[in-house]
């Protein structure tokens, strides 16, 4: 069976619950007085899908770095002039995964994963991702002569 590595960093403002997610998904567990992520964490979990072993590399972020939460701001103001009810059909058209969860009732936790394993295009009898790779050609290195002032 292929196991196949996939990178997950959560993204979100502080206190939103990202830690939450990623200790149900991965302990199955639900701690109301969690303590708050101080620099980012990291955990993994391995499950089968499909004829594939997927291991999700999971690192959470404490939700201060500004530089990425600016393009989440812009990200959570169309979420809001585009809301519900055609919500889905706003984040198809931005390729990205609405699911509304819950850690503390173990809600769509798991689903959230599996739609992240959906999306992961198939790899080749080659081990690369099918159509979507190239190949780099190493040259050979540059001889130089050194001179003296």
């Amino acid at each position: 069976m292929t196991l196949r590595e996939l990178k997950v960093c959560l993204l979100g403002d502080t206190g939103v619950g990202k830690s939450s997610i990623v200790w149900r998904f991965v302990e199955d567990n639900f701690d109301p007085n969690i303590n708050p992520t101080i620099g980012a964490s990291f955990m993994t979990k391995t499950v089968q899908y499909q004829n594939e072993l997927h291991k999700f590399l999971i690192w959470d972020t404490a939700g201060q770095e500004r530089d990425s939460f600016q393009t989440l701001k812009n990200w959570v103001k169309e979420l809001r002039q585009h809301g519900p009810p055609n919500i889905v059909d706003y984040a198809d058209s931005i390729h990205a995964i609405f699911v509304e969860t819950s850690a503390k009732n173990a809600i769509n936790i798991n689903e959230v994963f599996i739609e992240i394993s959906q999306r992961i295009p198939v790899l080749d009898a080659g081990g690369g991702a099918a159509g979507n790779g190239f190949k780099l050609r190493q040259r050979p290195s540059e001889t130089r002569t050194r001179t003296c002032c």
